[in-house]
């Protein structure tokens, strides 16, 4: 792969942790809010970060971007989170160059997805990279890149089977729900907060139970009256959470806070309690768990829960990998030809100038010569020379490096036909 000699960031890298290897408190403590990639953006544009984009879900935390060396992208994520650099590298993935752009394929394409299938990674990347874009920190290659991930994931949901059924984590809390709790239709249930999943969850409730009994807190009231009357909730001022969580058979915690905002003194009766935390970090406090009456389940346990819809999806993966493969291949042939388009487009012009200067000697030598035959002769000849040119530097068995300083040294091609 090329390096890309634009200011002094030479490498590509996708740097972060996942599902996979951090627990929940370690992805929270390096979870990043809107603000947190508000600040990291500006502080890349002053550490001269050539490109960059920052997803932060609650599954996994990356960067994608051009560094001399994966540490600059590192100590942003660090200067911006919770977390320290020792605990980054006990749980981290660090991938350069092709195997950065394959592994945002997997992400983006949901086959790395904490539930196989999951999509809603590629509408952050989406986002983010717009916002990198605002900014100015998304270059041609990053903006071809994640435009090549949204390609191939939307060719994954249409030609494969790999997202069918209903599989989430807001699925499984449903699921959840329904095999803990009986009489769910008739239960008091108080979604606090308006993160995605925790209003999925109670969407699917309203759908699935017709209980009327749903209530919606959140700090900002506004927001809970827009979600609200999208899905017939209650809603109830924050002052309230103490007293509406005593009325609740099931609280639904989704708060974006960094902290807990539950814990067990919120809890002041002894009715049974169901508590759901699907957020990240986590928003309830484990102390809640010395009180007998509390139940408390998190977004991990949650996304464990697997049944036949995500086993007959495993059938899916081998199409899945072929359409990324294909796409991939696409990719990286626009990158080989963007590495030596500089060169093939500098031999054009010396072939031309050769012609021209030939073209001019027969037109002094013939009185009859034909200019419009003559010209359309060299340019199909000129056109046919660089094809094979262009042709042999894609051949993957030799070195283009090598290749490209050979044609540059024969045919004496300026300096400025270099990579870009």
């Amino acid at each position: 792969m090329q390096k890309y000699n634009i200011s002094r960031s030479n490498y590509f890298y996708a740097i972060g942790l996942s599902y996979k290897k951090a627990d929940a408190d370690i992805r929270g403590r390096f979870s990043l809010d809107e603000d947190a990639k508000r600040a990291l953006i500006d502080q890349a544009k002053e550490n001269d970060i050539e490109s960059l984009v920052v997803t932060s879900t609650c599954n996994r935390t990356e960067i994608y971007g051009f560094a001399q060396h994966p540490f600059q992208l590192i100590q942003l994520l660090c200067d911006n989170t919770r977390g320290t650099v020792e605990e980054f590298q006990d749980v981290a993935y660090i991938y350069k160059n092709k195997d950065a752009i394959a592994h945002m394929f997997r992400v983006g394409s949901g086959l790395d997805s904490q539930i196989l299938g999951d999509f809603e990674i590629i509408s952050q990347l989406k986002a983010s990279a717009r916002i990198s874009k605002t900014h100015g920190l998304l270059n041609h290659f990053m903006e071809r890149l994640v435009n090549a991930v949204i390609q191939a994931s939307k060719r994954i949901k249409t030609e494969t089977e790999i997202s069918s059924g209903a599989t989430s984590v807001s699925f499984a809390s449903v699921q959840y729900i329904f095999n803990t709790i009986e009489d769910v239709s008739n239960k008091n249930i108080l979604l606090f907060g308006t993160g995605k999943i925790g209003r999925n969850t109670c969407e699917n409730l309203v759908k699935h139970t017709k209980n009327e009994h749903i209530t919606l807190i959140n700090r900002t009231k506004d927001k809970a009256e827009k979600i609200a009357g999208k899905f017939n909730l209650v809603v109830k001022d924050y002052a309230n959470l103490q007293e509406e969580i005593s009325k609740s058979d099931i609280l639904i915690v989704a708060t974006g806070a960094q902290r807990p905002t539950i814990d067990k003194h919120l809890i002041q009766n002894s009715k049974p309690l169901l508590i759901l935390d699907l957020s990240i970090p986590k928003n309830v406090n484990a102390d809640v768990q010395a009180l007998d009456h509390v139940s408390l389940v998190h977004l991990d346990h949650l996304s464990q829960i697997t049944d036949q819809t995500l086993e007959a999806r495993k059938k899916h993966i081998p199409l899945a990998e072929a359409i990324i493969e294909e796409v991939k291949s696409e990719f990286n042939d626009w990158l080989e030809t963007r590495k030596f388009a500089p060169t093939i487009k500098a031999l054009k012009h010396k072939l031309a100038d050769f012609a021209t200067a030939e073209l001019e000697t027969q037109r002094k030598k013939n009185s009859d010569f034909n200019e419009a035959q003559a010209a359309l002769i060299s340019n199909n000849i000129i056109q046919k020379i660089t094809n094979h040119f262009a042709h042999h530097l894609k051949d993957d068995n030799i070195s283009t490096d090598d290749s490209l300083e050979l044609i540059k040294k024969v045919f004496q091609l300026e300096p400025s036909a270099k990579n870009v």
